[in-house]
């Protein structure tokens, strides 16, 4: 599984919101699993950073595919879905933990770095400008207050723009 699929925790979460309890509560608890699933890819390495990819085996622990981390934002925007969505703290808990990872292991004078190999911490010399786009944004919002950027007005782009939800009425729509 690559860490570019952790954005479906989030996208499960926000869907649920369109069933009927019974299935919300479904789809809301498989996200969930998949969001412990991908947190649990930043704290299965000794850098708490996660890898590209992992390897799921029958009767194993999962193990790092592809060793490097270029900052992606997807699990963090997850975790900030589910935490607006549900209130449960442990998502801002996982999202302080990776953050203090970036600190420990991606932190340089001038910036923040990938890692060649979340196994051993040596640094890359690029900075994805999807970190300060996504990954740092979905962090501060997640420790924003939910009044900030309501999920119920606004609207993330995949590049985590937020677009302001606009309604038209039905006599504006008929024009």
């Amino acid at each position: 599984m690559d860490e570019l699929a952790c954005f479906a925790p989030g996208m499960l979460a926000l869907g649920s919101i369109g069933y009927g309890p019974g299935e919300a509560v479904k789809f809301l608890a498989l996200a969930e699993e998949l969001a412990w699933t991908c947190y649990n890819f930043y704290q299965s390495t000794p850098t708490k950073l996660a890898g590209e990819n992992y390897f799921f085996r029958t009767g194993q622990d999962m193990t790092v595919g592809t060793s490097w981390n270029i900052l992606r934002p997807e699990t963090v925007e997850s975790l900030f879905y589910l935490w607006r969505l549900t209130g449960n703290k442990t998502y801002q808990e996982w999202g302080w933990n990776i953050f203090q990872a970036f600190e420990r292991n991606s932190r340089i004078e001038t910036g923040y770095v990938g890692l060649k190999d979340v196994n051993t911490g040596v640094k890359d010399n690029m900075m994805q400008s999807f970190f300060l786009a996504e990954t740092l944004k979905y962090l501060y919002l997640l420790f924003s207050p939910p009044s900030f950027i309501p999920l119920d007005e606004w609207v993330f782009n995949t590049e985590a723009h937020p677009l302001k939800i606009v309604t038209r009425s039905l006599d504006e729509r008929e024009e």
